[in-house]
């Protein structure tokens, strides 16, 4: 069972529902990869979305990455990629897949460059985020290209267009 918890460090624009937001988003990266299944395993599969600000995700970016600079979204996956297969017969009572950190003044600031609602480039980025965690990355072309299909798919599955797609 897939289980999103959702933690707002800082205020994050309303009205929007985040932790359903963030479950969908999740549900619907994770849906499109081979671990679907692990949304009905029978061990309780919890990936952690936190929202906060720009200060916390550049101390975050610098200590883990050693880049001191904010950044839109970080990943930290909890399950070696090369293990994901066998989660769905783990007889553990709880998994957790990772978490997933976005920073509020980057994401509106890059939802204003890109014209579009805060709420969708967020949603984007958990879903790219989510694809993190399972052993998805963009360090050459073909990756790259394989990750982003992905994401429109899985965007286009919520309702929000393609933000690859070139804006005349």
């Amino acid at each position: 069972m897939l289980s999103v918890e959702t933690h707002q460090a800082t205020p994050w624009p309303d009205p929007l529902d985040w932790d359903a937001r963030a479950a969908e988003a999740v549900a619907a990266a994770l849906a499109l990869t081979p671990w679907a299944g692990l949304a009905d395993a029978a061990p309780l599969v919890e990936v952690a979305v936190r929202l906060t600000d720009d200060a916390e995700v550049q101390a975050l970016n610098r200590d883990f990455r050693g880049k001191d600079r904010p950044t839109n979204v970080l990943s930290f996956p909890q399950v070696q990629a090369d293990l994901l297969d066998t989660l769905s017969n783990s007889d553990d009572g709880e998994i957790l897949l990772g978490d997933i950190v976005l920073a509020r003044e980057t994401c509106t600031r890059e939802a204003a460059e890109k014209a579009v609602p805060i709420a969708d480039h967020a949603t984007h980025l958990i879903i790219h985020g989510t694809l993190h965690l399972v052993g998805y990355d963009h360090l050459d072309d073909p990756a790259a290209e394989a990750m982003e299909a992905l994401e429109v798919k899985a965007l286009a599955s919520l309702g929000i267009a393609n933000p690859y797609a070139v804006q005349d």
